[in-house]
């Protein structure tokens, strides 16, 4: 088993997780309202200057439904491309494995 992290703009919350819920990923926990600057997107600091804020969940997931995790990761990071760094750590788990 494994703890997956997805930190996305609050925005795009009902999408994401309505993706995640679809494909059966409905057991996970939400946090609302984070801030801070990523490496592929502009800083979310719920300022005037830097607007808007971040949510994250965090999904434990067995080791048979990582594979279709990291496929729905990719999928909606094609969708919504600044969803990285759990892309990111799919790709380091799946190199790490071969």
């Amino acid at each position: 088993m494994k703890m997956f992290l997805v930190i996305y703009a609050e925005a795009s919350d009902e999408y994401i997780v309505d993706a995640f819920k679809k494909s059966g990923f409905k057991a996970y926990t939400k946090m609302s309202g984070l801030m801070g600057e990523g490496e592929e997107s502009e800083p979310k600091l719920g300022t005037h200057y830097w607007p808007g804020e971040n949510n994250a969940l965090l999904l434990a997931v067995s080791d048979e439904k990582i594979h279709p995790l990291c496929d729905l990761v990719r999928k909606l990071k094609v969708e919504h491309p600044r969803i990285a760094e759990t892309a990111k750590a799919c790709r380091q788990y799946f190199s790490k494995k071969k």
